[in-house]
């Protein structure tokens, strides 16, 4: 059950990445409404019966989004010929350094998403590759994500494996379960019955192998990494980097 080094430091970067994106608050909001939107009018409006939408809104109140913000959004995607029709598209491509990215989009027109994908990658040193070009260097899997505070390391151990979970990796920054797709919603459902609803939930894709950067890289692909997160069309990106804490700590000075 141990934990990769390798994806630890990507969690502990992610998280560092985090923290730098609070203050893109009004736009964060927007692409979980977008989701909660999606995610309502593709299944029941009802979280009971409805995964993908339950996690979009628990991602939603996690964030402290205003719960009638919540239920105009899921109004809203029942309502008869609701607006606009979003599709989900996946673009992969390669970033500085040889840098494996996956960009998870959710839009309802492609002629706008696609050209500005590709000119982030073009611009920040990098290029936008054919669909499945970089997604076997990643593998789909479940996370579950707490506060340190919730348990200690063994209790968030002994109930993961209660749940079905595959591993666990506990540190000072917090408890990270990860468990097979299929298992996902049932190991998050166990682990919020126990200790209350987790800090983030969803599914990922993880790198399977990861490519260290050096200052210069590094900085170049945050930049890329930044540009494609503020399109409003994106909702998730994703990256096999590995940055030493000490030039982390240098570009986020």
């Amino acid at each position: 059950m141990g934990s990769g080094v390798a994806g630890h430091s990507q969690f502990k970067n992610i998280m560092h990445r985090k923290g730098a994106q609070d203050a893109k608050r009004a736009r964060a909001f927007a692409k979980m409404i977008r989701e909660i939107t999606v995610s309502a009018r593709q299944g029941l409006p009802d979280m009971a019966f409805n995964p993908r939408l339950r996690s979009a809104v628990m991602a939603a109140r996690a964030a402290n989004m205003p719960r009638d913000t919540i239920e105009r959004a899921i109004k809203k995607a029942s309502g008869a010929g609701a607006g606009e029709d979003y599709a989900e598209i996946r673009y992969e491509g390669y970033g500085p350094g040889g840098v494996a990215v996956i960009v998870e989009a959710l839009t309802d027109n492609r002629n706008r998403t696609a050209p500005a994908i590709r000119t982030a990658f073009n611009k920040y040193g990098g290029v936008l590759g054919e669909s499945g070009s970089v997604a076997f260097m990643f593998n789909r899997t479940g996370v579950v994500r707490y506060p340190a505070e919730i348990a200690s390391a063994d209790a968030m151990l002994e109930a993961a494996i209660e749940a079905g979970a595959e591993d666990v990796a506990s540190d000072a920054t917090g408890h990270e379960v990860k468990s097979g797709v299929e298992d996902f919603f049932a190991v998050r459902d166990a682990l919020e019955h126990k200790f209350g609803a987790p800090a983030e939930a969803k599914i990922e894709w993880r790198p399977n192998l990861t490519v260290a950067l050096d200052e210069e890289k590094a900085a170049a692909l945050l930049k890329l990494l930044d540009v494609l997160e503020d399109d409003d069309d994106v909702q998730n990106v994703y990256a096999n980097f590995e940055i030493a804490d000490e030039i982390m700590q240098k570009l986020s000075a």
